[in-house]
């Protein structure tokens, strides 16, 4: 079942924000490579979506070139990345591509650059995985099991008309993906340019997040799971309609607060590099601990999941964004079902009210 269109667009909530600091000035022109560490290049790409940029890394390997992360299959970026290919690789060819995880705006290419110099794919299992189910659904009907979900939390019928048109658009973002490639795993040590790369995985946002960390240049590449402006969306899907993806999204919060010190230089996959990592951490658990709690003063009485986004998000939901939105507020309610201090009450309708248990 695919997930509710192809934008990967984080909803902007209302954080308070920690102080970091962001050391590497104006992010490079679109396209344009700029060294921020030795072997390290940084390349911003545009996205068709409400969010305009992301952040891609390109690697120094010895022989060849590593690239992280890869943008989404359009045209514009495929012109980006020949001139990049054609100036700043050196004769040297794209020896693997590792995508942090499986959403259109980091896979999208992977599959184009893979073939392109007969390169391998590095994943994570689940992420891998997902990304091929999801592309799967290219073509497909809306399933009715995607369509009692959106009804139960409150959408009307211009809006599950809406789900049914965009579904299975998933794989239009995203080049066909190779048919092998190579698991990444919590805890293994990749060596890129003759230097160790530890991987650190994390959930919540996605299924099973991989980020980069080199302790001796002081760099995490953090992919989505940890932006400095704006918050991941975490969001339950039709798949599994009673997941707790928050709960997990708050304890790999925690975890990297474990592992990580926070000296590095934080590479993330949209906004800009930035210092200050355990301060960011912290703001995002206790921003959506905040959520929580303003979630379960508003439901004294019976709410669907439609009617908490004032709870939750500081902007008016458009179409454009309802669909993220839909799944953060389930995200969030299914987190405190979990933490039994709400419940779920479904009518004769098939839909699902919550209220404080």
């Amino acid at each position: 079942m695919s997930m509710d269109g192809v934008d990967d667009t984080e909803v902007a909530e209302a954080r308070i924000r920690p102080n970091l600091v962001y050391p590497l000035g104006d992010p490079p022109e679109a396209g344009v490579t700029r060294e921020i560490a030795p072997g390290v290049h940084w390349i911003r790409m545009p996205l068709p979506f409400a969010l305009k940029w992301i952040n891609l890394w390109l690697l120094e390997d010895g022989d060849g070139w590593t690239i992280i992360d890869t943008g989404v299959a359009m045209e514009q970026s495929r012109e980006y990345w020949r001139k990049i290919f054609d100036e700043t690789l050196g004769g040297k060819p794209v020896t693997r591509v590792i995508c942090t995880h499986m959403h259109p705006d980091h896979v999208g290419l992977a599959g184009w650059i893979c073939r392109k110099f007969d390169a391998s794919l590095w994943m994570s299992r689940l992420e891998y995985i997902t990304c091929r189910v999801l592309v799967a659904d290219t073509g497909r009907e809306a399933p009715e099991e995607g369509v009692a979900f959106y009804r139960a939390a409150g959408w009307d019928e211009d809006l599950i008309d809406s789900y049914k048109i965009r579904f299975g658009g998933f794989g239009k973002a995203v080049s066909r993906v190779p048919d092998a490639y190579k698991r990444m795993a919590d805890g293994d040590i990749v060596e890129i340019g003759g230097r160790p790369w530890r991987v650190i995985t994390g959930n919540g946002h996605c299924p099973e997040h991989v980020c980069l960390w080199q302790e001796e240049l002081k760099l995490f590449i953090s992919g989505d799971q940890v932006l400095p402006r704006i918050s991941s969306n975490v969001s339950v899907f039709p798949t599994e309609p009673d997941g707790d993806p928050l709960a997990d999204w708050i304890s790999s919060c925690k975890k990297l607060l474990d592992v990580m010190p926070n000296d590095v230089l934080v590479l993330p996959s949209h906004n800009e590099p930035f210092i200050g990592l355990h301060e960011r951490l912290h703001s995002l658990i206790d921003g959506h601990e905040r959520t929580l709690k303003r979630i379960l003063s508003r439901l004294n009485e019976p709410k669907r999941a439609i009617d908490l986004f004032g709870a939750m998000f500081a902007r008016k939901i458009g179409s454009d964004v309802i669909g993220m939105a839909t799944g953060e507020a389930i995200a969030h309610v299914n987190c405190l079902v979990g933490r039994g201090l709400a419940r779920r009450v479904t009518d004769e309708q098939g839909i699902t009210r919550y209220v404080a248990a």
